[in-house]
């Protein structure tokens, strides 16, 4: 017995020896390939330095490796200058100085995903789906997205010339619109009839949750009856800040799993759950959404379906499911500190339905209007999948044209905005069933 002992350790050593040589193996092969890739590297930038018709510094060069290396993986990575790195800080502050328009890339070229409501872009008549072609007649195409907000942001009172493409037309359209403070009120209400509220988040800031609270219990104290229903707006509004999008979802949910991640390190792997203390409301809820809805918004709709605590209403969102982290470049000067933005998880809603790629199917899927057999002039809307190098989401993905669609103006009546009266009929109709029901059983 004690051989047989002996003999099954040796066995376990030699195993993990091999095991352990294989890896080491794999891993010196590795290192191998990375200082091999690194040499060329070094010997291309050499070339450059040496032979480029102007002389051009290392770090004008190291600079522009860095943006093409991140924006090679997918339309989100990015290389943020220290100019950059201030304006995401900014931004999640609510308050700037530019136009008010979300930008995206497409096949290179500078896309509108939606005016801001209330912004001089907004008020200009600027519309998702638009290409800008030109900013201060400089032409956009390759021009990454920051470059592009660095151009478009400017002190108040100052104009900017944009040259707009609009698939409805047929010559190019020239705008001059003058910077604004942009400071976004990111939540807006109203009562749409005694006892129907109507909430609306155009963003996902850091006050966000704590401003939807506030207007939702200034439309309670409103109504002599308190309010029998909510239509929550979020059509066209881009996403933001993650740890907005569950707080705005803990409000409307007893308990229960918001939005969970998944990445390749544990790290990434996060589980984001309501809290029962933290709900405040029971009153029947509606959804709208359409491709505008992207990322934080994407989280509220679907946590919000899986729960069955609303209906989403509208058509398919954006799908923007994946994570980005600000990972701070070490080593430089805090007064100059750049950063990288990385995609490192994707989102996953409660029941485990992936949004990357594919957003939120409503459960009563409307268009804002009926769509008119050769109407060209509502502008088609950009989604996640129509953008080069998206992530793949893992499953056949549907087709990747989307539908043309145009959001209505929220601040009109309701008479005006078709998916807003259709959620009101709905939400008066789930009072008018509970009624009979509960009469039947008296």
């Amino acid at each position: 017995m004690k051989s047989r002992a002996r003999f099954a350790s040796v066995v376990l050593v030699i195993t993990l020896v091999t095991m352990a040589s294989g890896w080491l193996a794999g891993q010196v092969s590795a290192r191998q390939e990375d200082y091999e890739n690194l040499e060329d590297f070094a010997s291309i930038l050499a070339m450059v330095r040496r032979n480029y018709v102007d002389d051009v510094t290392t770090r004008r060069l190291v600079d522009g490796a860095i943006r093409g290396m991140l924006n090679s993986l997918d339309p989100h990575s990015a290389y943020l200058a220290p100019d950059a790195y201030k304006e995401l800080q900014v931004d999640t502050r609510g308050s700037f100085g530019g136009l008010g328009i979300e930008i995206t890339l497409r096949d290179g070229i500078l896309t509108v995903v939606s005016p801001i409501e209330d912004t001089p872009a907004f008020h200009a008549g600027v519309l998702a789906g638009d290409q800008i072609i030109k900013i201060e007649n400089e032409f956009t195409k390759d021009m990454t997205l920051m470059q592009a907000v660095k151009l478009m942001r400017g002190p108040k009172g100052t104009g900017i010339d944009l040259t707009i493409r609009r698939e409805s037309q047929q010559d190019w359209i020239d705008l001059t619109i003058v910077r604004e403070v942009i400071r976004i009120k990111s939540v807006k209400h109203r009562l749409i009839e005694p006892g129907y509220g109507y909430l609306r988040l155009t963003q996902f800031q850091e006050r966000t949750a704590r401003d939807a609270v506030k207007s939702i219990q200034s439309m309670i104290d409103e109504s002599p009856s308190g309010l029998e229903g909510l239509v929550l707006d979020l059509r066209n509004n881009p996403g933001g800040l993650l740890s907005q999008a569950v707080s705005v979802s803990d409000i409307f949910l007893d308990s229960g799993m918001v939005v969970y991640t998944e990445g390749r390190l544990d790290n990434q792997a996060q589980k984001f759950f309501a809290n029962k203390s933290n709900s405040r409301i029971d009153f029947p809820m509606i959804v709208l959404v359409n491709g505008g809805s992207a990322s934080a918004s994407e989280i509220v709709a679907g946590a919000l379906q899986d729960h069955r605590r609303a209906i989403v209403l509208g058509t398919q969102t954006f799908g923007k499911g994946s994570v980005q982290t600000i990972l701070p470049i070490q080593n430089e000067e805090p007064t100059s500190k750049s950063a990288i933005r990385l995609t490192t998880a994707r989102y996953f809603t409660p029941n485990g339905r992936s949004i990357q790629a594919t957003g939120i199917t409503p459960d009563i899927v409307m268009e804002p209007r009926p769509t008119v057999a050769g109407d060209e002039d509502t502008p088609e809307m950009i989604r996640e999948s129509n953008l080069p190098r998206h992530l793949e989401q893992g499953e056949d993905e549907e087709s990747d044209k989307a539908p043309k669609e145009t959001a209505p103006d929220p601040e009109k009546a309701p008479a005006e905005d078709a998916q807003l009266l259709r959620a009101l009929e709905l939400l008066k109709s789930w009072n008018v069933f509970k009624s009979v029901v509960a009469q039947k059983a008296a």
